[in-house]
């Protein structure tokens, strides 16, 4: 009989060295930490990073060696958010390039939630677009000035790549309307009011509570560890398999057919999206 050959999974030593640009990643005792990060300041968003998060999601869900996923951002914000990502129009980008980002668009949610089965800890260090990354996680934190702002609505664009889908979720079909169609900021404490995140501290406060929850969590049996958060993240499950591609859809649709463009309509809201609430 002919012996196997069997694939393992990409090594900790190799997949943080390979996402190192956009992804901090360290390990200690089975607690992976991976920060969002640009040049190791706060992360600016870029289509490159875009896809290297469903990437490293897939290559961090099948290391056995990591038991729970704190993911947070580096420094005093969470993202910020650059228009000149829309410099060219989206209905100019060429017909393979519009797929390969509806597709990577789903992948990065997807393998979040698809590909990471062990507990999550979502961890937001202050303002910024995109928490869905964090509230997507067993458990969310924030800081107290953490901004979770839905920018799509006002800048033109209908919110159907994630952000929307996350607030339906946890608030409720009517809050989520009115934040989306109001752009109003929701703060930390707003956040926990609403249920969106279980604490709100200071920012020398947040990772080190993290670090805590995490160390609490690893208290179980692997197994136990595992199998709930299975039974946690099914509802985020659903949800995607639901609605995320009809809301992804819409919203690429109306994107590909605006003869403007976003890129003028989001400056005029620079200030948000640098993590500046200027309502």
């Amino acid at each position: 009989m002919t012996e196997r050959r069997m694939i393992g999974p990409t090594k900790f030593e190799e997949y943080s060295e390979k996402y190192k640009e956009f992804l901090l990643m360290t390990r200690r005792d089975g607690i992976i930490e991976v920060r969002l990060h640009t040049d190791g300041g706060p992360y600016k968003h870029n289509w490159e990073a875009h896809t290297a998060w469903s990437h490293a999601w897939s290559d961090i869900g099948r290391d056995p060696e990591n038991e729970v996923m704190i993911i947070s951002g580096t420094g005093d914000k969470w993202l910020i958010g650059d228009p000149e990502v829309w410099n060219t129009k989206f209905m100019d980008w060429p017909k393979q390039k519009k797929l390969e980002q509806y597709h990577e668009s789903l992948r990065l949610l997807e393998n979040l939630i698809f590909c990471i089965d062990i507990p999550t800890i979502g961890a937001v260090n202050g303002p910024g677009t995109h928490c869905e990354l964090a509230t997507l996680c067993d458990i969310t934190i924030c800081t107290e000035d953490a901004d979770f702002f839905d920018p799509h609505y006002l800048g033109g664009t209908p919110p159907g790549d994630g952000m929307l889908l996350t607030l339906q979720s946890m608030i409720g079909f009517k809050k989520a309307a009115y934040y989306a169609y109001t752009g109003k900021n929701i703060n930390g404490q707003t956040a926990l009011e609403l249920g969106i995140v279980s604490e709100v501290l200071p920012r020398e406060q947040l990772l080190p509570r993290a670090w805590e929850l995490a160390e609490m969590i690893m208290q179980a049996p692997r197994s136990t560890r595992h199998l709930s958060h299975s039974i946690i993240s099914r509802p985020w499950k659903q949800a995607l398999v639901a609605d995320q591609g009809f809301q992804l859809a819409h919203q690429m649709y109306d994107m590909a057919i605006d003869e403007e463009g976003v890129l003028e309509r989001l400056k005029k809201m620079q200030g948000r999206l640098m993590g500046k609430d200027v309502q």
